[in-house]
């Protein structure tokens, strides 16, 4: 995975560009963040389907938030999954 943002306390890091189980082409995209229990809370999700295949410890209202901000993010993250990366970019 490769480093995209901070913010707040929710790290997102995105793969590489590669093919769904329709052979469309896709970028995973997961959202992490300490929990108070020594884990982490996650979701994984993936560009263009803006979904969350797995998720752990975000509410609902987080998940709606993380969704609009992987839909508002999806043309740089594209961009950097295509060359390996934001700092290959």
């Amino acid at each position: 995975m490769f480093y995209y943002s901070t913010v707040g306390d929710i790290v997102t890091t995105h793969g590489a560009l590669e093919t769904d189980e329709y052979q469309m082409p896709c970028v995973c995209v997961r959202f992490e963040r300490p929990n108070h229990n020594n884990g982490f809370d996650f979701a994984e999700g993936k560009i263009p389907h803006y979904s969350f295949q797995k998720t752990y410890g975000f509410s609902e209202d987080e998940l709606f938030r993380l969704r609009e901000y992987m839909r508002n993010n999806a043309f740089l993250i594209w961009e950097f999954a295509q060359k390996g990366g934001g700092e290959n970019a």
